[in-house]
Parts: C-alpha cells; structure tokens; sequence
C-alpha cells in the first residue's frame, strides 16, 4: 500500500518499522517539530520518529499545525495515499486530514476503548489498578478516540512499569496494524460500545510527587505509572525519585511518610513502600543501599 506515517515518540517507531518491513511504500512520515534537547536546551533534537525515518531514506514533514495551514493540508492530500498509519503523533487531524486518503487514517491506540481515550491511557490504567490493558487499531473520526475498532490485543499490567508496558503495546500495535493493512476487509471497523467509556487526561507533573498518605498499592501504582521519569519525593530540598520498590508486609509504626528503618521504608496510610531503586537529581540510577552510604535519610524522618 502507498501510506502516510505521523507519529513521534519511541512508542511509533515500531509499528514505521514493520510497515517497511512488510514491504509497503511509505510516501512520507509526518512528525512533531524538532524540540531543544540536552541540559542547556539548545540543540534542536528530531523526535525518534523523524530520526528514524531519516535513516530509512524516508521524507520527513513537521508541520506545526493543519488546522491553520490550509497548504500543509492540500500537501498531504497530494500524497494520494491508500491509508495514513498514526501513533502517538500529538495533532489534531481536521477532517479534511483524516477523509484524504482512500481508507482514510488509522490509529495505533495503547488501550482497549472505549476504556481510556486519551493521551496518557498506559499511565491511567496502572494508576486505576487495571489488570489489563491492550492496543487497539482504530479508525480515526473527528472526535477524541471515538472511532471503530477493527483489531485489538490484550496483556497483562501488574508488575510493569509505564516503560515496559509502553514498549510491549508498541510491539503489539506494530503487529496488529500489518495484520490489518495485509487485508483491511478481514477486519472491518466495529463502533465501540458507550459504556465503559473513561478518559485519560495527561500526566501533570504535580502527580509525579508521592503521596504516602493512600494505601500502599496506590503508592506502589504512582511508582510504576510513573516510571520513567520516576515518581518522587523530597528530602533536604532535593528530589529523589523511586524508580521500583516492593510493598513491605510489616505493620507500619509511624504516621505516613515517616522513613521506618535504616533500609528506607516508608509509613503508607496502610502498611509501607520499600524502595530498591531510586535516582537523585542529575545522577544515575543506584540501589537504595548505595543511595543511603552517601545521601543518609535516618529513620524517623518525616517526607
């Protein structure tokens, strides 16, 4: 198939890979706008997808916007393409977008809709305590995530952090939409159900900050959700960030927050969180022994 490809993160790159890998044309790959990288912000950086893209000999278009550039609309129409492929792009498609090619776009969507539309559905499920969550391949319509289904799969959440559920579904989503695109008449769209419907807000990074006044399932959820960047808390103006920890199954002894023993256990509303990694600011990832030898929290401590 002659296709369209838009999308940015790390999360995209999967699924332009397989799409090459199986042999169809890729006629140009749309992408967000290079952002400043490094600490000082000054270098502008191609997001993975266009960096990829360059690799593959691919050309790249970074729009700023298609609602207010009528010409970045009539070039993409120009392209005639069978289908456009998009994940993770970050935005909007106005109709005249998402009508112009011939099977018109399809969405690489890292839920089971209609269970959190949205930009951030991985974090939101974690956070929520789902079981499971899944990609689905959805047929783009003018409204938030709304579209039919054609193709979806399912796996498991408990255990993973945002990262490395992130990276499975991105694998998967890459496989379905092949399968789809190998014979998009096999898999007719579906409309999602209206119940059930959630949404998936993005992260603010205020969220990222720990509250150990919840039960510590929901302290250990914000670790994982969060991870990366890593949820954190604050010590001596500092932040730390826990990057994994385990539920500790001893009764707490002091109010929640309160650092428990010499190893870092934390007081939760209900028992305690135990870190095993964790990350200063601007320093690498160490284990929660090699932070405490140089960085000590005494027990006692309140964060």
């Amino acid at each position: 198939m002659r296709i369209i490809f838009m999308g940015t993160p790390e999360f995209a790159v999967p699924t332009l890979n397989a799409l090459v890998e199986a042999g169809h044309d890729v006629v140009a790959v749309y992408s967000q706008p290079p952002r400043p990288g490094g600490r000082r912000g000054k270098a502008l950086t191609p997001s993975p997808v266009h960096a990829r893209a360059e690799e593959l000999g691919i050309e790249v278009r970074t729009p700023l916007s298609f609602k207010k550039d009528p010409e970045a609309v009539a070039a993409f129409a120009a392209l005639n393409a069978d289908v456009a492929v998009v994940a993770a792009y970050g935005l909007i498609l106005p109709i005249s977008v998402l009508e112009a090619p011939r099977l018109g776009c399809l969405n690489v969507h890292g839920s089971l809709l209609p269970r959190w539309r949205g930009a951030a559905p991985v974090q939101r499920a974690i956070l929520a305590g789902d079981a499971e969550t899944g990609v689905g391949i959805m047929q783009m319509e003018a409204g938030l995530d709304t579209g039919p289904v054609r193709l979806e799969g399912a796996v498991y959440i408990h255990g993973k952090t945002a990262g490395e559920l992130t990276e499975e579904l991105s694998e998967l989503g890459a496989e379905l939409m092949v399968k789809v695109l190998a014979d998009p008449d096999a898999y007719p769209p579906i409309p999602q159900s209206e119940e059930g419907v959630t949404y998936a807000p993005k992260v603010d990074k205020a969220e990222m900050r720990l509250n150990f006044q919840q039960h510590c399932d929901a302290v250990y959820a914000q670790i994982m959700a969060f991870n990366p960047p890593g949820a954190y808390f604050e010590f001596q103006g500092e932040r730390v960030r826990i990057l994994q920890a385990d539920i500790s199954a001893s009764p707490r002894s002091g109010a929640p927050g309160t650092v428990l023993d010499s190893g870092l256990a934390i007081a939760c509303e209900h028992l305690a969180i135990r870190p095993t990694l964790v990350q200063r600011a601007g320093r690498g990832v160490v284990t929660t022994r090699e932070l405490l030898n140089g960085f000590p929290i005494p027990p006692g401590t309140q964060l």
